[in-house]
């Protein structure tokens, strides 16, 4: 399951009764409604987190996963109420090490952390990177933390894309763990983000509705499809900030949480967010890319990750039920991006004609 700008952890709807992990103990599940249409390795992964999919594929392999009775392959596609069985693999997932990473803490008590991301920090492990994520970080930093996703995402209720920065919530015990994604799964979460994208937005404000699958070409890309198959529904309302030329300043409400959300919105409107190598295709904004002849002396790289910044979320506290919100400020590469595109693109005023 790959990252994305806040997309709450799909928890599914047997994990609080979930039976324990102990290798080599037969488990029996329920496909619930959410899951329809999953391939079975994906979903074992998910649901057992702290054993890796390769490990589920291995048991596939031996013919050890039976759906309704009969032995099949991971590319398998799961049916609402089809009966799982398999047996949990031998050897689980190593522990995730605990890492001296600094955090940005904005907030702390006994159930919840609100930690404002760096940019270039992976939540958590997978795709080949175990060290450096936030999940580690955490492991070091706090002695209680939720396990609801497993020892490698441990506190983890939310993402944010790697290059993506701001503000994050992480659950110190299950109980609020559960709270905290089930205020995401019924849109409750209110989610703010800033993006600078390139072009000028048509409309002032509008509300985009589109759904969203992985692409065919790039399977780390995400795309806008038709309704149907594997795609999910996804909604974004925006609202701009400042115009100038060639660039745009914008405000962000994503109303549904998919992976890679606000950069396939921006790209499907024509205004990819800046610096977004994945859909934009550069991975900086230098300064020679605001203004022509430049010399080369004066050049620099402004940002170097896509523009895109998580500054508020609200959301009521599991405990005591305040509302709460939390703003991280826009950190120094994306205000050094701003500045710059304010001080060479701003666009002059306009003439009003006078009739005589």
């Amino acid at each position: 399951m790959s990252d994305n700008e806040f997309e709450a952890e799909q928890e599914l709807d047997h994990n609080e009764d979930v039976p324990v992990e102990i290798p080599g103990a037969p488990i029996k599940l329920i496909v619930e409604a959410r899951a329809h249409g999953w391939r079975v390795d994906h979903y074992l992964a998910r649901v057992y987190s702290n054993f890796s999919r390769a490990a589920f594929q291995r048991v596939l392999e031996d013919n050890g996963v039976l759906i309704n009775g009969l032995p099949v392959k991971g590319a398998r596609r799961l049916r609402v109420n089809d009966c799982v069985e398999f047996h949990l693999p031998q050897i689980p997932d190593r522990t995730l090490p605990a890492e001296d990473i600094p955090l940005d803490i904005l907030y702390d008590d006994d159930s919840l952390i609100v930690i404002n991301k760096s940019a270039n920090m992976i939540v958590h492990p997978g795709r080949g990177h175990y060290l450096g994520t936030l999940a580690g970080a955490l492991q070091f930093h706090f002695d209680k933390l939720s396990d609801v996703a497993g020892k490698l995402r441990a506190g983890i209720v939310h993402r944010l894309d790697r290059d993506t920065s701001g503000v994050l919530v992480v659950a110190k015990d299950n109980t609020v763990h559960h709270h905290l994604s089930r205020q995401f799964e019924e849109r409750t979460v209110e989610k703010e983000y800033r993006a600078i994208t390139w072009g000028e937005i048509a409309f002032d404000r509008d509300y985009i509705e589109t759904h969203v699958r992985v692409s065919n070409r790039n399977r780390e890309r995400m795309m806008v499809c038709p309704e149907g198959g594997n795609s999910r529904h996804a909604a974004t309302f925006y609202e701009v900030l400042e115009r100038f030329q060639g660039f745009t300043f914008v405000r962000l409400c994503p109303q549904t949480g998919r992976t890679h959300q606000l950069r396939v919105h921006m790209h499907h409107l024509g205004n990819p967010i800046v610096a977004d190598r994945l859909y934009e295709g550069h991975a900086s904004l230098k300064r020679s890319d605001l203004v022509e002849d430049l010399p080369e002396a004066e050049d620099a790289v402004l940002i170097s990750r896509q523009a895109l910044h998580a500054l508020k979320l609200g959301f009521d506290h599991p405990v005591t039920g305040k509302r709460m919100e939390f703003e991280a400020p826009l950190p120094d590469d994306f205000t050094k991006a701003l500045e710059a595109i304010r001080q060479y693109r701003t666009k002059p005023p306009r003439r009003v004609s006078k009739h005589h």
